[in-house]
């Protein structure tokens, strides 16, 4: 049987409560942000994973579909969507044919700079509120 959940107090549910407020109205933003500049939020995200994936300048689809949360087929119907606007370009790995390497085009970076200095302009007017911080009264007795 598994352990029985500790009760939780009335501020516990106030800070969940909060953090999924703030991060459901920063995630808003994002989906206005990229819809303004014809993305979708996907899109966006692809983009965003792409150029801000750990040591390099581009990703494999599956490495993408991982940071997505998505299944492969997704992210390459994605891709190809992303291909076609002239966002993201693909390759065969030099080191293994069967990987798929994305990269931005010079039009998926500009457009993704664009968007990453909103969010990050957005991201610093919520520091005083979107603060996991703000729940760690909950998470210490996790």
């Amino acid at each position: 049987m598994p352990p029985r959940p500790k009760t939780l107090a009335k501020a516990d549910y106030e800070a969940l409560s909060e953090f999924r407020y703030q991060l459901r109205r920063f995630l808003r933003f994002s989906e206005d942000a990229a819809q303004s500049e014809g993305l979708t939020p996907l899109q966006y995200q692809l983009l965003l994973h792409i150029k801000g994936y750990p040591g390099r300048e581009w990703a494999t689809v599956g490495e993408l579909a991982e940071r997505l949360q998505t299944q492969q087929h997704g992210v390459v119907a994605l891709v190809s969507r992303c291909e076609a606007a002239e966002l993201v370009t693909r390759s065969a790995s030099a080191v293994d044919r069967r990987q798929v390497e994305v990269r931005l085009t010079s039009q998926g970076d500009s457009c993704l700079r664009r968007l990453a200095a909103l969010h990050h302009k957005e991201l610093q007017s919520l520091s005083g509120g979107f603060q996991v911080a703000n729940i760690s009264a909950f998470n210490d007795q996790l």
